[in-house]
């Protein structure tokens, strides 16, 4: 048979199936059993229109897209947004990227597309995307941690643990997060505050860190003290610093200046006066 021969059988089956949910309302039929109506018509389309050569896929798309919008006439549409993970600071931007409507069919909300938009937040990690019939669309997100406070070109942001910039936070509530300062040195913390961390009287006596050149850290002590970091080995060199802290009380010393960047000695520079070398520890 044709497919101009379907054509019209297909058409008079659309009007009939119409006017049969229509009447089935009026007299007043459960939705659910005027749904699964709405549905066994769709799945005859298709079925139909495998016979129909190249006009199939249309016929496919037109037949599903009525189906899409009778449902959402018995109440499957977006009524609920739940998202799932997220603090405060961190739901406008997840909402917005999410570009979601509601009253929308929600069978009609690409579920895949809706996850890569909420995946490209700087707080998120990784998403997740479900629905929840009829009317509940879930995001569910895993949400990056803040890192520290990067000080860049005159201004303060804070920034997440991949180095993302978080310019609707506002840094003045997140005093507690470490304070980075420097071209490139939202990339590079990552690395090192780990490593700071692991020696807890420095860290405690450290008020910021000084991305140097793109290549290495200064770390500034709260009596302004300034200890000077390798390119490489940072590991090491705080090591180091740490032996000669528990031996001989450096930090305490009031030194202008403590540069470990010779593995070899630890060169120290008090307030005023020249700068003293020490052996190698």
């Amino acid at each position: 048979m044709t497919a101009e021969a379907l054509r019209p059988a297909y058409s008079r089956g659309r009007v009939r199936g119409v006017s049969k949910l229509a009447a089935a309302r009026q007299a007043g039929l459960p939705a659910g059993l005027a749904s699964a109506a709405v549905l066994l018509a769709a799945a005859l389309i298709a079925v139909v229109t495998l016979a129909t050569g190249g006009r199939g896929e249309r016929l496919i798309e037109t037949g599903q897209a009525a189906a899409r919008t009778d449902l959402a006439s018995l109440g499957f549409r977006v009524d609920t947004i739940h998202l799932q993970g997220a603090t405060a600071a961190a739901r406008k931007q997840i909402i917005a990227a999410a570009n979601l409507q509601t009253g929308a069919p929600i069978l009609s909300v690409d579920l895949a597309a809706l996850r890569d938009r909420v995946r490209q937040v700087g707080w998120v990690s990784d998403a997740r995307v479900f629905r929840m019939l009829p009317g509940t669309l879930v995001i569910a997100v895993d949400q990056r941690p803040l890192m520290a406070v990067w000080q860049h070109a005159g201004q303060f942001v804070v920034v997440a643990d991949n180095g993302t910039p978080m310019p609707d936070v506002a840094p003045g509530k997140f005093g507690e997060l470490p304070l980075i300062i420097g071209d490139g040195a939202n990339e590079a913390a990552a690395t090192m505050l780990p490593l700071l961390a692991a020696r807890p009287r420095l860290a405690a006596r450290t008020t910021s860190l000084v991305r140097v050149d793109g290549r290495r850290w200064n770390l500034v002590q709260k009596d302004g003290g300034v200890v000077m970091l390798p390119a490489q080995e940072e590991a090491a060199a705080l090591a180091r610093l740490d032996a000669l802290d528990r031996s001989a009380r450096i930090l305490d010393l009031g030194f202008s200046r403590i540069d470990l960047r010779d593995p070899e000695m630890v060169v120290v520079r008090p307030r005023a006066g020249p700068a003293l070398a020490g052996g190698g520890v």
